[in-house]
């Protein structure tokens, strides 16, 4: 192994603004503190989060034109550059990066990392590739050489996928809290709703998917509005954009509904919310929870699989709502509108800062921070 091998790389298909992506960035910002030498491997040099990249961080592209001419690429990157150890994360990098690791023969350690309740998923969404990912992770995921879930309810999950020992996958939650949302939640929001002595906003972040169940939030809103005066604003993009917009003129939302696209700075939006909603049919983790819990704005969140209830400590830090009941929601809603709002000790947190994962997912990909220290 050459003396200019990378220690880390991370393999992502690109650097879009998601959870997952926001997370490997965060862990290669706290990587990079240790003195570690980290590549970012993207199957496309695209994202909104590719300006973020710290200086210290080399970015490769594999520049890729399909699915199939990802492997090749991989293998030969990790011949060429062999890095100690790489951090795949989604579907199809942790599969490619697996059998991209047999092919090349070398000695990289491979950890891949799972976001989602695959079952889940693959039983929501009909698309073919989503129905065959938990077949490709049982084939492929024994070959790890470590494997990470992001929450109790994913790893749960993904034994029974498997059907490897429980004890064969790390529990490692997303980094999510950092400086970074601090000092952004600070920052002004340019909207009329967020003036001083406006109605209170309703608030949800995420992209406009099956998954985010945005239905059940609006038909709650219509509910809420039916007692109290309030707005509702969706950050986030998707093809669902058209037919929620359809739904929230069938319910006459139009004066008390916005859907703003996707936003940059999130927490600033967050920290001047009456309440914060996950609406989600199903999750891996749910990192917007945290980062309103961080900010001090108040959450309800359906009780999906997976994460929220590990999040809100069973409900001890948040409102859980039945999936797809727009009736509890609203009253959920409701109840913090009305002042009854439960308070977050901030030590809960620390579990879920990016200093905290860092360190644990050096410890699965072979670097332990006393050796680094």
């Amino acid at each position: 192994m050459s003396k200019s091998s990378p220690d880390i790389a991370i393999f992502l298909r690109c650097l879009y603004g998601g959870g997952a992506e926001r997370g490997m960035l965060n862990l290669a910002r706290n990587f990079l503190q240790q003195k570690l030498t980290v590549d970012m491997v993207v199957v496309k040099e695209e994202g909104s989060l590719l300006e973020q990249l710290p200086p210290g961080i080399r970015l490769i592209n594999l520049n890729a034109q399909s699915k199939l001419g990802i492997l090749p690429k991989l293998v030969k990157y990790l011949q060429r550059e062999r890095p100690v150890s790489m951090l795949a994360t989604l579907h199809y990098p942790c599969e490619i990066a697996i059998l991209a690791k047999r092919i090349a023969r070398v000695s990289t350690r491979i950890v891949v990392s799972e976001q989602n309740n695959l079952s889940q998923e693959a039983k929501r969404i009909p698309q073919l590739s989503v129905r065959l990912t938990p077949l490709a992770v049982k084939l492929f995921y024994p070959w790890a050489d470590a494997i990470v879930a992001v929450s109790q309810g994913v790893a749960e999950d993904l034994a029974n996928v498997t059907h490897l020992p429980r004890k064969r996958i790390d529990l490692i939650y997303n980094p999510v809290v950092t400086p970074e949302v601090f000092t952004k939640a600070k920052e002004p929001v340019n909207h009329p709703w967020f003036q001083p002595g406006e109605p209170p906003v309703i608030l949800a972040v995420g992209r406009l998917y099956p998954q985010k169940d945005y239905p059940t939030l609006i038909n709650a809103f219509a509910q809420v509005r039916q007692v109290r005066r309030s707005r509702l604003v969706i950050l986030g993009e998707g093809p669902e954009e058209d037919s929620l917009n359809n739904l929230i003129r069938e319910l006459g939302l139009e004066e008390d509904v916005a859907m703003l696209g996707f936003a940059d700075n999130p927490y600033a939006y967050m920290a001047k919310a009456a309440v914060f909603v996950l609406s989600s049919a199903w999750e891996g983790f749910g990192n917007v929870l945290v980062e309103a819990l961080a900010v001090g704005t108040p959450v309800v969140s359906t009780n999906c699989e997976s994460g929220p209830s590990e999040i809100l400590a069973n409900g001890k830090y948040g409102n859980l709502t039945p999936v797809g009941d727009s009736k509890a929601m609203a009253e959920a809603i409701l109840n913090v509108l009305a002042g009854n709002i439960k308070k977050v000790d901030f030590s809960w947190l620390n579990q879920f800062t990016s200093e905290t994962c860092a360190e644990k997912y050096l410890q699965v990909l072979g670097y332990p921070t006393k050796l680094l220290a």
